[in-house]
């Protein structure tokens, strides 16, 4: 038969967000790890902690095997086979309960030095990561705490320059990058770590705390409401809006294919919805009709 369908490819000259496939479960603090086609999103807030994990494969979320114990606010990171959840908010308070995930079940693993939540991390597998910041409870405005895990236990390392909460972070145990955050006033703070110590460079250009954020040190997006800035290794600049107008979301990806997913509009118990990125210069297949 004749078709009067044409597809080509085109190339995007700016980032381009779309509706993904909704969450089974609404939350916001969740944690995540992994891509934008292949991820798991794990705990969060409803009206109260969940352990509720679901894995995701492109086409759509499934419920899999959940957290030991119900938390949101924690460090977290990796992929959807070898990822971690490290410390958060249990019951209200801070917990320095952490666990792995081997891509079916989460195991307990040593505890963090310092019980904190609305911490960040960059965490690359479940044998290797950094989380950093959060609220301690000795430290209500936040902490500087770093700790780095180096496949047997949680060590100690340099503090953040500026110790604060709520803040958001990307990359690895060894080139992460730390980002935004809240410490009684809402910081720009930008600060990246080299496995041993963290160095302040360029200030974002508006608040990212309580943001959703994807990417590596050297190329990074956040979201806060439907406000996007982009991470190029050196400075800040404004990106492409997303639509979904919320706070508190969970990131997977990269800044050529990444995602953001659950969150809270205020006075919620959160959503399911998911929003797909594609970066800027990602070739795209594009349907022409004849009419």
């Amino acid at each position: 038969t004749t078709s009067n369908v044409l597809k080509g490819q085109a190339v995007t000259s700016a980032g381009s967000w779309s509706s993904g496939q909704n969450l089974n479960t609404s939350r916001y603090t969740a944690g995540g790890a992994g891509t934008r086609d292949a991820s798991v999103v794990f705990g969060g807030y409803t009206t109260t902690e969940i352990n509720n994990t679901e894995s995701y494969n492109g086409s759509a979320w499934t419920n899999v095997n959940t957290l030991n114990t119900a938390k949101g606010a924690m460090g977290d990171g990796g992929t959807p086979s070898s990822a971690m959840a490290a410390g958060g908010q249990v019951g209200g308070g801070q917990t320095d309960t952490s666990e792995s995930w081997n891509g079916t079940n989460w195991s307990n693993m040593p505890t963090l030095n310092s019980p904190r939540r609305y911490l960040a991390g960059g965490i690359e597998s479940n044998t290797a990561g950094v989380v950093f910041g959060g609220i301690t409870p000795g430290s209500t405005p936040g902490t500087g705490e770093t700790e780095l895990y180096n496949g047997s236990a949680w060590v100690e390392k340099a503090d953040l320059n500026n110790p604060r909460r709520s803040l958001c972070g990307t990359g690895t145990s060894t080139n992460a990058l730390c980002f935004g955050g809240y410490d009684g006033t809402v910081r720009l703070f930008t600060e990246t770590w080299n496995g041993t110590s963290w160095t302040e460079i360029g200030d974002l250009s508006g608040p990212a705390g309580w943001g959703g954020a994807f990417g590596t040190q050297t190329s990074a997006l956040v979201s806060q409401g439907t406000s996007v800035q982009d991470w190029n290794g050196t400075s800040w600049t404004s990106g492409t809006s997303n639509s979904d107008n919320k706070s508190n979301r969970s990131g997977n990806g990269t800044t050529t294919a990444g995602m953001l997913t659950s969150g809270e509009p205020p006075g919620t118990a959160g959503v399911v919805s998911t929003e797909e990125y594609v970066g800027p210069g990602v070739a795209q297949t594009r349907t022409f009709t004849d009419s």
